[in-house]
């Protein structure tokens, strides 16, 4: 069975204002496309479908028209991420036309999409939503307490996924012994698995500190088609046992460029091919189109008007200005010559450091941010037990927005 594997599309999404939705919809034609010429039997989009909980009426529709136009020529399965809402993503699922499958309910976790290629052989598509702990940790509780009631697994992302994951493989094992023939296994997971490389962009999933999963806890499926973070990249699987390969983890990366941190990053989806004995061959990465590229130009002003600029004119750019003095009328002289520029920043060469206290921007973390200032107004760094408690108010923030 070919497989195309794709994520974080963030649908209604800007880029420091600007907004992209136009450049997302030619992705979503691309891969319309890409599905018809490359015979992909099923897509599988592993979250973030939406950039927010309450999407734009405009991504809506958007997600609607490429769900209808990929149907046509594939399966299609969607499950939710930490940016989407759950509910509203999975909101009448079961009345989607055939071939669009939408998973996005935590008691489904053990139970596979099922898909048949054209040789008739199953491929199990176990298509887990984004398992925030402090929600599922009791529905996917395993023991019971003394009275009864369910035992919450332990506050952490280890815990629910490998929690899921027991479920995935009693369901494999079940299946399998009263099978004929084997069976292709494919897991959904929106996470954040140890070894992959964030960007800027992503948006923070921490629990008591801990944002990551263990490669390991994947074991026994043949393929992990995973979203949340926004570069391509293969991750390595610790080995179990002699001769055991154990599944291949990869992430798709987003289709565009969603801060200045991914502007070098080579924008793919994944195109998969799964046989009797799993993964065959190599994954093929397929080039998504970039409709203008990100840049970051650095240098005097006298040279960024010049020829060092020339080649990024109509990229969306970054520009620093290093004139030792602040260059007059700068932020005209530079949206003159780059029409495109987001950012437009003044680093002196050789100048003073600026106090971190007071910069805060999208890749630094809210902690420190939170920290620095409670340094700044009391003049004593925050006591640990001090830091516990910015922690959990954060963590509270943003468990309440992803059930918005």
């Amino acid at each position: 069975m070919r497989i195309l594997h794709t994520s974080d599309w963030h649908l209604g999404r800007t880029l420091h204002g600007v907004d992209l939705l136009g450049h997302q919809a030619e992705y979503l034609d691309h891969l319309v496309d890409l599905v018809r010429s490359a015979s992909v039997e099923a897509v599988v989009v592993s979250g973030d479908v939406y950039d927010r909980a309450v999407p734009p009426v405009e991504a809506v529709q958007l997600l609607a028209d490429a769900l209808d136009r990929l149907s046509a020529h594939a399966q299609v399965v969607v499950t939710p991420g930490n940016h989407d809402s759950a509910i509203r993503l999975g909101f009448a699922s079961s009345l989607l036309r055939d071939g669009v499958h939408v998973r996005a309910r935590v008691a489904d976790v053990g139970r596979p999409v099922e898909l048949r290629s054209e040789d008739g052989a199953p491929t199990l598509v176990y298509a887990l939503p984004y398992l925030d702990p402090d929600v599922v940790r009791r529905e996917l509780a395993e023991e019971s307490d003394e009275e009864g009631a369910p035992r919450p697994l332990p506050r952490s992302h280890e815990a629910v996924m490998a929690a899921a994951m027991r479920r995935v493989r009693a369901d494999l094992a079940a299946r399998a012994a009263g099978a004929s023939e084997p069976m292709r296994s494919v897991v959904m997971a929106h996470a954040f698995v140890v070894g992959g490389e964030p960007s800027e962009s992503e948006r923070d999933i921490r629990v008591g500190g801990v944002d990551s999963v263990p490669a390991g806890v994947f074991t026994g499926v043949d393929y992990v088609a995973l979203g949340h973070l926004h570069g391509p990249q293969r991750l390595r699987f610790p080995q179990q046992a002699e001769g055991d390969r154990g599944p291949v983890l990869q992430y798709s990366g987003s289709p565009l460029a969603y801060s200045f941190s991914e502007r070098n990053q080579r924008k793919a989806s994944v195109i998969v091919e799964l046989g009797a004995d799993g993964v065959v061959g190599e994954l093929e990465l397929v080039p998504a189109p970039v409709p203008r590229r990100l840049a970051e130009v650095t240098g005097s002003l006298e040279d960024l008007l010049g020829a060092t600029g020339e080649p990024h004119v109509q990229d969306w750019v970054r520009v620093v200005v290093t004139d030792p003095a602040r260059p007059n009328e700068l932020y005209a002289r530079v949206r003159d010559r780059f029409p495109h520029a987001l950012a437009v920043e003044h680093r002196p060469t050789g100048g003073a450091a600026t106090d971190r206290a007071t910069v805060v921007t999208a890749a630094r973390d809210p902690l420190e941010v939170t920290a620095d200032f409670v340094e700044h107004v009391t003049g004593t760094a925050p006591t640990e037990a001090e830091l516990a408690v910015l922690r959990r108010a954060y963590e509270d923030v943003l468990a309440a927005e992803r059930s918005a």
